[in-house]
Protein backbone atom coordinates (compact mmCIF):
# COMPACT_ATOMS: atom_id res chain seq x y z
CA UNK A 1 0.00 0.00 0.00
CA UNK A 2 2.68 2.52 0.14
CA UNK A 3 4.13 2.46 -3.28
CA UNK A 4 0.55 2.97 -3.98
CA UNK A 5 -0.02 5.72 -1.68
CA UNK A 6 3.31 7.36 -2.79
CA UNK A 7 2.68 6.93 -6.46
CA UNK A 8 -1.68 8.88 -5.86
CA UNK A 9 0.47 11.81 -3.86
CA UNK A 10 3.22 12.17 -6.43
CA UNK A 11 0.15 12.34 -9.40
CA UNK A 12 -1.96 14.97 -7.40
CA UNK A 13 0.81 16.55 -6.16
CA UNK A 14 0.96 17.72 -9.73
CA UNK A 15 -2.47 18.18 -10.31
CA UNK A 16 -1.83 21.00 -7.67
CA UNK A 17 1.61 22.21 -9.26
CA UNK A 18 0.80 21.59 -12.74
CA UNK A 19 3.96 19.65 -13.00
CA UNK A 20 5.87 17.37 -11.42
CA UNK A 21 8.58 18.46 -9.46
CA UNK A 22 12.06 18.57 -10.72
CA UNK A 23 10.84 17.16 -14.10
CA UNK A 24 9.12 18.36 -17.77
CA UNK A 25 5.84 16.49 -16.81
CA UNK A 26 2.60 18.33 -16.95
CA UNK A 27 -0.59 17.33 -15.28
CA UNK A 28 -1.89 15.00 -17.98
CA UNK A 29 1.61 13.50 -18.20
CA UNK A 30 1.61 12.61 -14.71
CA UNK A 31 -1.64 11.08 -14.40
CA UNK A 32 -0.41 9.05 -17.25
CA UNK A 33 3.18 7.69 -15.62
CA UNK A 34 0.89 7.16 -12.73
CA UNK A 35 -1.48 4.91 -14.16
CA UNK A 36 1.42 2.94 -15.91
CA UNK A 37 3.53 3.23 -12.97
CA UNK A 38 0.62 1.18 -10.52
CA UNK A 39 0.17 -1.33 -12.91
CA UNK A 40 3.90 -1.71 -13.26
CA UNK A 41 4.07 -2.51 -9.10
CA UNK A 42 1.06 -4.27 -9.15
CA UNK A 43 -1.20 -1.82 -7.89
CA UNK A 44 -3.55 -2.69 -10.30
CA UNK A 45 -3.88 -5.58 -12.89
CA UNK A 46 -4.26 -4.56 -16.48
CA UNK A 47 -7.40 -5.53 -16.67
CA UNK A 48 -8.89 -4.21 -13.63
CA UNK A 49 -6.79 -1.02 -15.37
CA UNK A 50 -8.93 -1.22 -18.60
CA UNK A 51 -12.40 -1.52 -16.82
CA UNK A 52 -11.59 1.66 -14.56
CA UNK A 53 -11.90 3.81 -17.36
CA UNK A 54 -15.27 4.67 -17.86
CA UNK A 55 -15.32 4.88 -21.44
CA UNK A 56 -18.79 6.19 -21.11
CA UNK A 57 -17.17 9.37 -19.81
CA UNK A 58 -14.39 9.59 -22.18
CA UNK A 59 -17.07 8.68 -25.11
CA UNK A 60 -19.67 11.82 -23.83
CA UNK A 61 -16.74 14.33 -23.09
CA UNK A 62 -15.16 13.80 -26.83
CA UNK A 63 -18.34 13.59 -28.30
CA UNK A 64 -19.07 17.52 -27.15
CA UNK A 65 -15.84 18.78 -27.81
CA UNK A 66 -16.32 17.42 -31.30
CA UNK A 67 -19.52 19.79 -31.44
CA UNK A 68 -18.11 22.57 -29.71
CA UNK A 69 -15.46 22.48 -32.43
CA UNK A 70 -17.18 22.28 -35.17
CA UNK A 71 -18.85 25.94 -34.12
CA UNK A 72 -15.47 27.03 -33.82
CA UNK A 73 -14.22 25.63 -37.64
CA UNK A 74 -17.65 27.51 -38.67
CA UNK A 75 -16.05 30.81 -37.68
CA UNK A 76 -19.33 30.93 -35.22
CA UNK A 77 -16.99 32.46 -32.40
CA UNK A 78 -15.40 34.80 -34.38
CA UNK A 79 -18.89 36.06 -35.70
CA UNK A 80 -20.63 36.14 -32.45
CA UNK A 81 -17.22 37.95 -31.33
CA UNK A 82 -17.63 40.63 -34.03
CA UNK A 83 -21.24 41.61 -33.55
CA UNK A 84 -20.30 42.05 -29.65
CA UNK A 85 -17.49 44.64 -30.89
CA UNK A 86 -19.22 46.91 -32.89
CA UNK A 87 -22.21 47.09 -30.35
CA UNK A 88 -22.85 50.93 -29.89
CA UNK A 89 -22.58 51.08 -25.67
CA UNK A 90 -20.99 52.04 -23.45
CA UNK A 91 -17.89 49.74 -21.83
CA UNK A 92 -20.25 48.88 -18.49
CA UNK A 93 -22.92 47.79 -21.05
CA UNK A 94 -20.58 46.11 -23.40
CA UNK A 95 -19.12 44.16 -19.99
CA UNK A 96 -22.87 42.66 -19.60
CA UNK A 97 -22.71 41.55 -23.33
CA UNK A 98 -19.53 39.57 -22.72
CA UNK A 99 -20.92 38.06 -19.46
CA UNK A 100 -24.00 37.22 -21.02
CA UNK A 101 -22.41 35.65 -24.34
CA UNK A 102 -19.54 33.67 -22.08
CA UNK A 103 -22.44 32.25 -19.64
CA UNK A 104 -24.67 31.41 -22.11
CA UNK A 105 -22.19 29.73 -24.44
CA UNK A 106 -20.30 28.48 -21.94
CA UNK A 107 -23.61 26.46 -20.52
CA UNK A 108 -24.64 25.00 -24.04
CA UNK A 109 -21.01 24.05 -24.88
CA UNK A 110 -18.06 23.23 -23.49
CA UNK A 111 -16.69 26.29 -21.30
CA UNK A 112 -12.98 25.54 -22.37
CA UNK A 113 -13.13 25.53 -25.98
CA UNK A 114 -15.27 28.63 -25.72
CA UNK A 115 -12.47 30.02 -23.83
CA UNK A 116 -10.27 29.14 -26.13
CA UNK A 117 -11.68 29.83 -29.14
CA UNK A 118 -12.84 33.34 -27.85
CA UNK A 119 -9.84 34.97 -25.99
CA UNK A 120 -7.88 35.87 -28.92
CA UNK A 121 -10.50 37.85 -30.17
CA UNK A 122 -11.61 39.44 -27.01
CA UNK A 123 -8.24 40.88 -26.97
CA UNK A 124 -8.74 42.42 -30.68
CA UNK A 125 -12.20 44.01 -29.95
CA UNK A 126 -11.47 45.94 -26.79
CA UNK A 127 -7.99 46.89 -28.61
CA UNK A 128 -9.74 48.29 -31.49
CA UNK A 129 -12.14 50.56 -29.52
CA UNK A 130 -9.54 51.67 -27.39
CA UNK A 131 -10.70 50.16 -24.13
CA UNK A 132 -8.94 48.09 -21.66
CA UNK A 133 -9.09 44.63 -22.60
CA UNK A 134 -8.18 42.92 -18.70
CA UNK A 135 -11.95 43.71 -17.30
CA UNK A 136 -13.33 42.26 -19.95
CA UNK A 137 -11.07 38.90 -20.12
CA UNK A 138 -11.53 38.65 -16.54
CA UNK A 139 -15.49 39.01 -16.69
CA UNK A 140 -15.36 36.60 -19.84
CA UNK A 141 -13.41 33.89 -17.94
CA UNK A 142 -14.90 34.12 -14.71
CA UNK A 143 -18.97 33.98 -16.18
CA UNK A 144 -17.84 30.85 -18.40
CA UNK A 145 -16.66 29.39 -15.04
CA UNK A 146 -19.88 30.32 -13.39
CA UNK A 147 -22.32 29.99 -16.52
CA UNK A 148 -21.26 26.44 -16.94
CA UNK A 149 -21.79 25.09 -13.32
CA UNK A 150 -25.81 25.35 -14.49
CA UNK A 151 -25.96 22.63 -17.15
CA UNK A 152 -24.86 19.17 -17.80
CA UNK A 153 -23.26 20.06 -21.18
CA UNK A 154 -21.30 23.02 -19.64
CA UNK A 155 -18.13 21.61 -18.29
CA UNK A 156 -15.99 18.15 -18.12
CA UNK A 157 -16.22 18.04 -14.66
CA UNK A 158 -20.32 18.01 -14.95
CA UNK A 159 -20.18 15.77 -17.68
CA UNK A 160 -17.81 13.29 -15.20
CA UNK A 161 -20.13 13.58 -12.41
CA UNK A 162 -23.60 13.21 -13.83
CA UNK A 163 -22.69 10.51 -15.91
CA UNK A 164 -20.87 8.90 -12.70
CA UNK A 165 -23.71 9.57 -10.54
CA UNK A 166 -26.79 8.97 -13.19
CA UNK A 167 -27.90 12.36 -12.89
CA UNK A 168 -30.70 13.33 -16.01
CA UNK A 169 -29.86 16.65 -17.59
CA UNK A 170 -33.31 18.34 -16.62
CA UNK A 171 -32.31 17.00 -13.30
CA UNK A 172 -28.89 18.62 -13.33
CA UNK A 173 -30.68 22.19 -14.68
CA UNK A 174 -32.92 21.79 -12.23
CA UNK A 175 -30.85 21.93 -9.48
CA UNK A 176 -27.66 23.94 -10.70
CA UNK A 177 -29.36 26.16 -13.53
CA UNK A 178 -30.89 29.01 -11.34
CA UNK A 179 -27.63 29.59 -9.09
CA UNK A 180 -25.49 29.41 -12.53
CA UNK A 181 -27.92 32.13 -13.46
CA UNK A 182 -27.70 34.07 -10.52
CA UNK A 183 -23.93 34.31 -10.59
CA UNK A 184 -23.81 36.01 -13.93
CA UNK A 185 -25.03 39.53 -12.49
CA UNK A 186 -22.72 39.22 -9.45
CA UNK A 187 -19.81 38.47 -12.18
CA UNK A 188 -20.71 41.78 -14.19
CA UNK A 189 -21.53 44.07 -11.01
CA UNK A 190 -18.12 42.93 -9.30
CA UNK A 191 -15.76 43.91 -12.10
CA UNK A 192 -17.93 47.04 -13.27
CA UNK A 193 -17.46 48.33 -9.55
CA UNK A 194 -13.75 47.45 -9.01
CA UNK A 195 -12.68 48.52 -12.69
CA UNK A 196 -14.65 51.87 -12.49
CA UNK A 197 -12.27 54.75 -14.53
CA UNK A 198 -10.20 52.51 -15.39
CA UNK A 199 -11.71 50.98 -19.06
CA UNK A 200 -9.49 53.18 -21.62
CA UNK A 201 -6.68 51.25 -22.92
CA UNK A 202 -3.95 53.44 -21.30
CA UNK A 203 -4.93 51.68 -18.04
CA UNK A 204 -3.66 48.42 -19.78
CA UNK A 205 0.19 48.79 -20.04
CA UNK A 206 -0.34 47.57 -23.61
CA UNK A 207 -0.74 49.28 -27.08
CA UNK A 208 -2.52 47.97 -30.09
CA UNK A 209 1.12 47.77 -31.87
CA UNK A 210 2.27 45.20 -29.06
CA UNK A 211 -0.50 42.45 -28.93
CA UNK A 212 0.53 40.65 -32.03
CA UNK A 213 -3.02 39.75 -32.37
CA UNK A 214 -4.47 38.98 -35.87
CA UNK A 215 -6.16 40.94 -38.03
CA UNK A 216 -7.40 37.90 -40.58
CA UNK A 217 -10.68 36.88 -39.96
CA UNK A 218 -12.41 34.00 -40.53
CA UNK A 219 -15.62 34.47 -42.02
CA UNK A 220 -19.28 32.89 -40.96
CA UNK A 221 -20.16 29.49 -42.77
CA UNK A 222 -23.75 29.82 -42.40
CA UNK A 223 -24.13 26.37 -43.46
CA UNK A 224 -22.07 24.67 -40.98
CA UNK A 225 -22.91 27.12 -38.34
CA UNK A 226 -26.60 26.22 -39.00
CA UNK A 227 -25.86 22.09 -39.25
CA UNK A 228 -23.94 22.76 -35.57
CA UNK A 229 -26.92 24.70 -34.26
CA UNK A 230 -29.27 21.76 -35.39
CA UNK A 231 -27.24 19.10 -34.13
CA UNK A 232 -26.46 20.82 -30.50
CA UNK A 233 -30.58 21.23 -30.26
CA UNK A 234 -31.35 17.28 -31.29
CA UNK A 235 -27.89 16.76 -28.39
CA UNK A 236 -30.10 18.66 -26.06
CA UNK A 237 -33.22 17.07 -26.78
CA UNK A 238 -31.93 13.85 -26.64
CA UNK A 239 -30.29 14.24 -23.09
CA UNK A 240 -33.91 15.84 -21.79
CA UNK A 241 -35.78 12.73 -23.23
CA UNK A 242 -33.40 10.58 -21.54
CA UNK A 243 -33.78 7.69 -23.96
CA UNK A 244 -30.63 6.96 -25.11
CA UNK A 245 -27.33 6.77 -23.21
CA UNK A 246 -25.63 10.07 -23.37
CA UNK A 247 -22.15 8.90 -24.73
CA UNK A 248 -23.92 7.38 -27.73
CA UNK A 249 -26.30 10.62 -28.78
CA UNK A 250 -22.80 12.81 -28.17
CA UNK A 251 -20.68 10.43 -30.16
CA UNK A 252 -23.41 10.10 -32.66
CA UNK A 253 -23.53 13.87 -32.86
CA UNK A 254 -19.78 13.77 -33.34
CA UNK A 255 -19.91 11.54 -36.20
CA UNK A 256 -22.77 13.71 -38.48
CA UNK A 257 -20.78 16.67 -37.66
CA UNK A 258 -17.04 14.68 -38.50
CA UNK A 259 -18.80 13.84 -42.12
CA UNK A 260 -18.60 16.79 -43.72
CA UNK A 261 -17.59 17.76 -47.36
CA UNK A 262 -16.64 21.20 -46.48
CA UNK A 263 -14.74 21.28 -42.94
CA UNK A 264 -11.80 18.57 -42.84
CA UNK A 265 -12.03 16.11 -39.90
CA UNK A 266 -9.11 17.15 -39.43
CA UNK A 267 -9.61 20.95 -38.46
CA UNK A 268 -12.30 19.77 -36.31
CA UNK A 269 -10.48 17.49 -34.26
CA UNK A 270 -7.39 19.67 -33.47
CA UNK A 271 -10.34 21.55 -31.44
CA UNK A 272 -10.61 18.05 -29.32
CA UNK A 273 -8.96 18.84 -26.01
CA UNK A 274 -6.93 15.40 -26.12
CA UNK A 275 -4.79 16.22 -23.06
CA UNK A 276 -7.67 16.15 -21.17
CA UNK A 277 -8.92 12.91 -22.07
CA UNK A 278 -5.34 11.06 -21.73
CA UNK A 279 -5.62 12.80 -18.26
CA UNK A 280 -9.12 11.59 -17.14
CA UNK A 281 -8.37 8.25 -18.24
CA UNK A 282 -4.76 8.08 -16.05
CA UNK A 283 -7.09 9.50 -12.94
CA UNK A 284 -9.62 6.72 -13.74
CA UNK A 285 -6.93 4.08 -13.46
CA UNK A 286 -4.85 6.02 -10.00
CA UNK A 287 -7.82 6.44 -8.32
CA UNK A 288 -8.81 2.75 -8.99
CA UNK A 289 -5.76 1.30 -8.16
CA UNK A 290 -5.39 3.52 -4.86
CA UNK A 291 -9.30 2.38 -3.87
CA UNK A 292 -8.40 -1.18 -4.16
CA UNK A 293 -6.19 -0.41 -0.84
CA UNK A 294 -9.11 0.11 0.94
CA UNK A 295 -7.18 3.95 2.19
CA UNK A 296 -10.22 6.34 1.20
CA UNK A 297 -12.69 4.32 2.41
CA UNK A 298 -11.27 4.48 5.97
CA UNK A 299 -10.74 8.01 5.77
CA UNK A 300 -14.02 8.50 4.70
CA UNK A 301 -15.04 6.61 7.54
CA UNK A 302 -12.87 8.98 10.12
CA UNK A 303 -14.22 12.13 8.62
CA UNK A 304 -17.65 11.10 9.17
CA UNK A 305 -16.74 11.06 12.62
CA UNK A 306 -16.01 14.62 12.47
CA UNK A 307 -18.85 15.15 11.00
CA UNK A 308 -18.20 15.09 7.32
CA UNK A 309 -20.61 13.24 5.15
CA UNK A 310 -19.12 13.76 1.64
CA UNK A 311 -22.82 12.91 0.92
CA UNK A 312 -24.34 15.47 2.46
CA UNK A 313 -24.80 18.37 -0.51
CA UNK A 314 -23.34 21.31 1.94
CA UNK A 315 -19.99 19.03 3.08
CA UNK A 316 -19.60 17.78 -0.69
CA UNK A 317 -20.35 21.60 -2.07
CA UNK A 318 -17.24 22.95 0.71
CA UNK A 319 -14.79 20.06 0.26
CA UNK A 320 -15.07 20.33 -3.71
CA UNK A 321 -14.86 23.79 -3.65
CA UNK A 322 -11.39 23.67 -1.31
CA UNK A 323 -10.01 20.71 -3.54
CA UNK A 324 -11.12 22.47 -6.63
CA UNK A 325 -8.20 25.05 -5.95
CA UNK A 326 -5.64 22.61 -4.95
CA UNK A 327 -5.50 20.16 -7.40
CA UNK A 328 -8.08 21.56 -10.17
CA UNK A 329 -11.74 20.85 -10.68
CA UNK A 330 -11.41 18.04 -12.76
CA UNK A 331 -9.13 16.14 -10.28
CA UNK A 332 -11.28 17.21 -7.60
CA UNK A 333 -14.56 15.54 -9.37
CA UNK A 334 -12.47 12.25 -10.24
CA UNK A 335 -11.45 12.07 -6.90
CA UNK A 336 -14.94 12.58 -4.76
CA UNK A 337 -17.33 10.99 -7.35
CA UNK A 338 -16.27 7.44 -6.93
CA UNK A 339 -17.23 7.79 -2.71
CA UNK A 340 -20.52 8.99 -3.55
CA UNK A 341 -24.20 7.43 -3.36
CA UNK A 342 -26.61 7.88 -5.78
CA UNK A 343 -29.65 8.44 -3.55
CA UNK A 344 -32.74 10.46 -3.68
CA UNK A 345 -30.56 13.63 -3.19
CA UNK A 346 -28.33 12.49 -5.79
CA UNK A 347 -29.34 15.69 -8.30
CA UNK A 348 -28.44 18.25 -4.93
CA UNK A 349 -25.16 16.44 -4.42
CA UNK A 350 -24.06 16.92 -8.04
CA UNK A 351 -25.06 20.72 -8.08
CA UNK A 352 -22.46 20.95 -4.54
CA UNK A 353 -19.92 19.18 -7.22
CA UNK A 354 -20.84 21.43 -10.28
CA UNK A 355 -21.26 24.93 -7.90
CA UNK A 356 -18.35 24.34 -6.21
CA UNK A 357 -15.64 23.24 -8.49
CA UNK A 358 -17.71 26.13 -11.14
CA UNK A 359 -17.99 29.33 -8.87
CA UNK A 360 -14.64 28.87 -6.39
CA UNK A 361 -11.97 27.95 -9.12
CA UNK A 362 -12.67 32.00 -10.06
CA UNK A 363 -10.12 32.44 -6.99
CA UNK A 364 -6.93 31.85 -8.65
CA UNK A 365 -5.51 31.22 -11.90
CA UNK A 366 -4.68 27.63 -11.34
CA UNK A 367 -8.26 27.01 -10.20
CA UNK A 368 -9.79 26.16 -13.08
CA UNK A 369 -8.25 25.29 -17.15
CA UNK A 370 -10.55 28.22 -18.32
CA UNK A 371 -8.67 30.67 -16.01
CA UNK A 372 -4.88 29.23 -17.58
CA UNK A 373 -5.86 29.44 -21.10
CA UNK A 374 -7.15 33.43 -20.74
CA UNK A 375 -3.85 34.15 -19.24
CA UNK A 376 -1.71 31.90 -21.50
CA UNK A 377 -3.68 33.17 -24.37
CA UNK A 378 -3.87 37.04 -23.02
CA UNK A 379 0.09 37.09 -22.50
CA UNK A 380 0.84 35.96 -26.14
CA UNK A 381 -0.99 38.89 -27.29
CA UNK A 382 0.72 41.31 -25.64
CA UNK A 383 -1.99 41.71 -22.10
CA UNK A 384 -0.50 40.29 -19.49
CA UNK A 385 -2.98 39.10 -16.34
CA UNK A 386 -0.82 38.81 -13.57
CA UNK A 387 -1.60 36.20 -10.29
CA UNK A 388 -2.49 39.28 -8.04
CA UNK A 389 -4.37 40.72 -10.69
CA UNK A 390 -6.80 37.67 -11.12
CA UNK A 391 -7.16 36.93 -7.15
CA UNK A 392 -7.96 40.33 -6.82
CA UNK A 393 -10.56 40.67 -8.80
CA UNK A 394 -11.41 36.78 -8.61
CA UNK A 395 -11.46 36.69 -4.69
CA UNK A 396 -14.66 39.03 -3.83
CA UNK A 397 -16.47 37.17 -6.98
CA UNK A 398 -16.04 33.56 -5.10
CA UNK A 399 -17.18 34.63 -2.05
CA UNK A 400 -20.26 36.02 -3.12
CA UNK A 401 -20.89 33.39 -5.61
CA UNK A 402 -20.20 30.52 -2.73
CA UNK A 403 -22.47 32.55 -0.36
CA UNK A 404 -25.38 32.46 -3.17
CA UNK A 405 -24.87 28.89 -3.10
CA UNK A 406 -24.42 27.62 -0.13
CA UNK A 407 -27.81 29.55 0.78
CA UNK A 408 -29.61 27.58 -2.35
CA UNK A 409 -27.73 24.23 -1.71
CA UNK A 410 -29.32 24.47 2.06
CA UNK A 411 -32.58 25.69 0.57
CA UNK A 412 -32.79 22.26 -1.28
CA UNK A 413 -31.60 19.90 1.32
CA UNK A 414 -33.96 21.53 3.24
CA UNK A 415 -37.25 22.44 1.70
CA UNK A 416 -37.35 19.54 -1.03
CA UNK A 417 -36.70 16.15 -1.88
CA UNK A 418 -33.55 15.96 -4.27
Amino acid sequence: MNITLFIFLMVYLAMGLGKLPGFKVDRTGAAMIGAMAMMAVGSIGAKAAWVAVDYRTIGMLFGLMVVSGAFAESGFYEWAARKVATLSVGPIALLAVFVAVSGCLSALLTNDVVVVAMTPLLVSVTLARGLNPVPFLLAFCFAANTGSAGTLIGSPQNMIAAQELGISFTGFLSVAGIPALLSLPIVWGIVAWMYRGKWTLEHAGVSKESTGTKTEQTPLNIPETCKAIFITISVIIAFVLDVWPKELVALTAAAILLLNRKISSSDVLRRVDANLLLLISGLFIVNAALSKTGLPQNILHHLHGYGIDLNNPLSLFLTSATLSNIIGNNPTVMLLVPFLNSGENVNAVGAALALGTGFFSNLIIFGSLAGIIVVEQSARCGVKISFATFTRVGAPISAACMLMAAGWIIFLTSHQSY
